[in-house]
């Protein structure tokens, strides 16, 4: 990861800020395009060094760790996320990934503060049943963890399954918000 991040393309002009935020349930990447958020994640995610690499390429962009508007208003309202205080983000979002990808993104942020969707619920959001592989596929590739809340979606059984940060975590996260599950 951090290779990734302090390499420089002398190709790119574009620059986007990264910081690594302090959180409960462990250290996490947070990366700003100037527009939004475009990753959060834990820096034990299996795929990423590719999340970054895609970041990079797609935005035509080199990181740097600074702060950014979008950077510290994540970091305030983690803070009251993890206090409680918040149920809501209001820090922009910049989506990087596949129109579809991205389709499933925003019915993830659909899913209320204190709620569990099963996955045949999100498909069915999107109004493609046969699509539930896929979306589950998607969910996997999230980049922006807790804002865009896929840990609030759960196996049909009501089990706790595929969270990238691990579902020690899932569950973490789905114990501070009292979530009900199925």
């Amino acid at each position: 990861m951090r290779e990734t991040i302090h390499k420089n393309n002398p190709e790119f002009e574009a620059e986007v800020c990264f910081k690594i935020l302090v959180t409960p349930l462990g250290e996490m990447l947070a990366v700003s395009d100037g527009k939004g958020i475009c990753l959060l994640e834990f820096p034990e995610k299996l795929k990423l060094e590719k999340e970054l690499i895609d970041i990079a390429k797609t935005l035509k962009a080199n990181f740097v760790e600074r702060d950014s508007e979008e950077l510290l208003l994540l970091d305030k309202e983690l803070l009251e996320y993890f206090q409680g205080e918040r149920k809501m983000f209001t820090v922009p979002l910049s989506f990087v990934g596949t129109t579809f990808q991205k389709s499933v993104w925003n019915t993830l942020l659909k899913i209320p503060y204190g709620s569990t969707w099963s996955y045949a619920q999100q498909t069915k959001d999107l109004g493609d049943m046969k699509k539930i592989r896929a979306v589950a596929n998607a969910n996997g590739q999230n980049k922006i963890s807790i804002l865009v809340p896929c840990h609030r979606v759960i196996g049909s059984n009501g089990k706790l399954v595929g969270y990238s940060g691990g579902v020690w975590r899932k569950q973490k996260l789905l114990e501070l918000e009292k979530a009900i599950i199925l």
